[in-house]
């Protein structure tokens, strides 16, 4: 039997660099501190390959079933004998998966970062909380309870809150910042309500009791109901909130285009490895309740994650901003892996969505990684976001061209790159299960083929651009992450993900059903086929169609005008009638009552004090009229 509890040392290191690159980084020079973020990281990456090997392959299934481990355990509180909250690392199929995945992108973005974030002043704060961010989404990762799950979702909220905010003397970053700290906070508050449910219903936090199958200890949750539905079910639904939150899911997924604020490392990191697939890793590893316990839950979350995927990728369409169009692609992706969750069944090849959803989000982390650092890469060279200040590029940057185009081949769901295979797999999971979120999910990847193909071409190809500095290739320590990451956006597909991450831990036989793969590879080569047209050569084709469109093309250029929605509602609504009311309440009722006591009191207190004026006289004449008064009183009284 293998000891596992070295793996303690994964999550630690990166806590460790951030608390040294926090404290004594100011006294270090910037490459001193960028190579001892990446030396920690590359560490914690070298023991998450070993865990793999020797959980996969070394150690293995254990009578056809991949085992849970509890590699390392330490109780932390204790609110009754069965209820307490522990720390501690748990290793499973998806979390030995989900270590691989977050370290190898992370040390991909700290070694990038070397050479982005180069002349940077806040350059030793950058990589320190670039560590914080690392170990908060391990932390995650290895939960053994759902209270370490949920400091870690609240951990990784402020790492990106921080991230976010880098460059806080812009006014547009501190905004973005507080707009992903506030939305998730709500969502996060959703998370711990269902938490609390769960747990007083259960009498425990830990997950190897909460997912092992037995559905006994979640008998009182389904008898009891509130609003007609089992609380089971209210549970599940407000801890899928939680996880929707983070995964920017519809309606809370405002926060995350601003979020491109940030530095492009982080966008790369939050994209690809740590926050926005947080929520996707939370449904994962309740999946057993919900599919057991909360099936209309897991309705939910398919069709939350289907409309998503759609209403973000139509949305993509029209943007202009290099990494906004990427932060939207992640948006309709992050929804197909919620969609498989939501479509999935338990066990066998009825367990397709599950392995599908796990399968796409570690092919999406490494082509969404490297279109992150490929569009930084691009940006490093022009000094801009914006598509129309590109063109041509591919003459100047054949290393970022190469790689770039793998991750949109990969993204369009072309054959033999990684993000075909993953793909394939969920919209096979959605045709057995809901035809309409087949069908939904086959119109998106054409459109993500479209879009995608449309930022490639107008960026490397497209018009021919004058530009006031001759772009250059980005340095090796930018470059050598690109050609690595594009490895994994071309092979990543192949790694046979039916045998080593499963719904309920065993392996099952795949194929390629060519009726499925056939009109996903049509419908992407025709998306790519239009965006050729329109934009491979300098064209006006594309501002006719869009004068055409008219209405439907300037609200989806405004995003639907969501964030002015959610002004108006916040702005109009809450504060000025809603808050003010209250106040009003508040200022005139509340403490209006308490300083007219007050007042009263006062008052009394100054005629009152008249009485004791220190003069013998008055106090003489005082006590004659009252023995006055009260003889009279009597007299009257008794005659």
């Amino acid at each position: 039997m293998i000891n596992y509890t070295y793996t303690v040392w994964i999550v630690l290191i990166p806590l460790f660099m951030f608390v040294i690159l926090g404290l004594f980084g100011m006294k270090m020079k910037n490459s001193l501190a960028g190579i001892l973020g990446s030396l920690g990281l590359f560490t914690s990456t070298v023991l998450s390959y070993i865990t793999a090997y020797y959980y996969f392959f070394k150690v293995g299934p254990v009578d056809g079933v991949f085992q849970s481990v509890s590699a390392y355990n330490i109780k932390w509180l204790s609110f009754t004998d069965t209820l307490s909250v522990h720390f501690g690392v748990f290793l499973d199929p998806i979390s030995v998966m989900m270590l691989v995945v977050v370290t190898t992108v992370s040390l991909m973005c700290h070694i990038y970062s070397i050479g982005y974030m180069k002349g940077d002043t806040g350059f030793q704060r950058f990589f320190s909380f670039l560590s914080l961010f690392t170990f908060s989404m391990l932390f995650l990762v290895i939960a053994t309870d759902i209270i370490q799950m949920y400091i870690g979702f609240e951990l990784v909220g402020l790492s990106s809150y921080l991230l976010i905010g880098h460059y806080y003397e812009k006014p547009a970053a501190v905004a973005a910042a507080n707009k992903a700290f506030i939305v998730t906070r709500f969502a996060d508050f959703g998370f711990f309500v269902g938490i609390l449910l769960v747990s007083f219903y259960t009498g425990t936090f830990d997950f190897t009791i909460l997912i092992n199958g037995d559905g006994s200890i979640f008998a009182g949750m389904a008898a009891a109901s509130f609003m007609g539905m089992n609380i089971i079910t209210w549970a599940m639904l407000l801890i899928f909130i939680g996880g929707a939150g983070k995964s920017a899911m519809f309606p809370l997924h405002i926060w995350l285009p601003d979020a491109m604020e940030g530095p492009t490392p982080v966008s790369a990191l939050i994209h690809a490895a740590t926050m926005v697939v947080a929520g996707v890793y939370l449904v994962a590893r309740m999946f057993i309740v919900f599919h057991f316990q909360a099936p209309d839950a897991l309705e939910v979350v398919a069709y939350v994650g289907a409309f998503t995927s759609l209403f973000t990728a139509v949305i993509a369409i029209t943007q202009y901003d290099i990494k906004r169009i990427l932060a939207f692609s992640t948006l309709s992706q992050i929804g197909y892996m919620i969609l498989a969750l939501g479509v999935s069944g338990y066990g066998g090849e009825e367990g397709v969505g599950y392995m599908a959803s796990m399968f796409h989000l570690t092919t999406h982390a490494m082509f969404k990684a490297l279109l992150f650092l490929g569009a930084g890469s691009i940006i490093h060279a022009i000094h801009s976001n914006d598509l129309r200040d590109m063109g041509g590029l591919r003459k100047y940057m054949p290393i970022t061209f190469i790689t770039f185009a793998i991750a949109v081949l990969s993204i369009s769901g072309i054959p033999p790159f990684s993000g075909f295979w993953s793909k394939d797999e969920i919209l096979a999971a959605a045709f057995e299960h809901n035809k309409i979120i087949y069908f939904s999910s086959v119109l998106v990847a054409g459109l993500t083929a479209f879009y995608m193909s449309r930022l490639f071409f107008t960026v490397f190809f497209g018009k021919k651009t004058e530009y006031h500095h001759t772009p250059h290739e980005s340095p090796w320590v930018m470059t050598i992450p690109l050609l690595i990451l594009s490895i994994g956006a071309a092979f990543a597909g192949f790694i046979p993900f039916n045998e080593l991450v499963t719904s309920d831990g065993a392996a099952f036989e795949s194929h390629l059903s060519m009726s499925i793969a056939l009109p996903s590879i049509a419908i992407a080569l025709l998306g790519i086929f239009f965006a050729f047209l329109l934009y491979y050569k300098k064209s006006n084709t594309p501002d006719k169609i869009t004068r055409t469109l008219g209405f439907f093309y300037k609200t989806t250029l405004n995003k639907f005008y969501f964030d002015e929605l959610y002004l108006f509602v916040t702005k109009k609504i809450i504060f000025n009638i809603i808050s003010q009311s209250i106040a009003w309440f508040d200022r005139h009722v509340v403490d209006g009552s308490m300083n007219g006591i007050a007042w009263v009191i006062e008052k009394t207190s100054v005629k009152s004090k008249e009485l004791q004026s220190g003069q013998l006289q008055q106090y003489a004449f005082i006590f004659v009229a009252g023995t006055i008064i009260l003889v009279l009183c009597f007299a009257y009284l008794f005659n």
